[in-house]
């Protein structure tokens, strides 16, 4: 069985030994040194987790599969748009209130002959777009809150009764109800202040 790097065997003795916070202010300041740059400093600044997964939760299960890639639902766990919280289909493309297709300014989309562009479905992340993809049932089940920019964030997780999460190791036990495991995570950003 080949070993741990020692880099990783240090990181691990790091991350055991103090906060998770700690671990973050340190692991950036060596970034820092070790490269000289001020944008890697930037990048995992602590409270500010996105560069290791996103804020409130660092890589240990990976995200549920969105269309824009940081896990962001509404509250009935449909895609948002991490960066404003606007709706998006299952393409990434944002759209209005009605589920059609929409530029930044929410004007229609229009295709070179000048019409509407067709509409894309919206799937909910983990009760929809999970079993369709993965052919298991899931079941939204644990949640954490964390304080993310200023407002209380809602993590959660997708369980399901499978052995195997989806990073394709052995899925986590304790965190969902029923012998159920936590398959992957998405989170809602509330407008309670923190």
């Amino acid at each position: 069985m080949p070993s741990e790097p020692a880099g990783a065997r240090l990181a691990d003795a790091a991350a055991a030994a103090t906060s998770r916070r700690g671990f973050l202010d340190r692991l950036a300041r060596g970034l820092m040194a070790v490269t000289g740059g001020a944008a890697v400093a930037r990048a995992v600044k602590p409270g500010e987790a996105e560069a290791f997964h996103f804020c409130g939760h660092i890589y240990t299960t990976a995200s549920c599969p969105h269309p824009t890639g940081i896990p962001r639902v509404d509250l009935h766990g449909y895609p948002l748009r991490a960066k404003d919280g606007r709706r998006v289909d299952d393409l990434g493309r944002l759209v209005d209130h009605r589920g059609r297709p929409v530029d930044e300014r929410g004007r229609l989309l229009r295709d070179p002959d000048g019409r509407v562009v067709p509409e894309a479905p919206r799937t909910r992340i983990c009760l929809d777009g999970i079993p369709r993809r993965y052919h298991h049932r899931t079941y939204l089940d644990g949640t954490w809150h964390r304080c993310c920019g200023g407002h209380v964030r809602r993590l959660i997780d997708c369980c399901s009764y499978s052995k195997v999460r989806i990073n394709g190791d052995a899925s986590l036990t304790g965190y969902c109800y029923q012998g159920r495991r936590v398959f992957c995570v998405m989170y809602y950003q509330t407008k309670v202040p923190c």
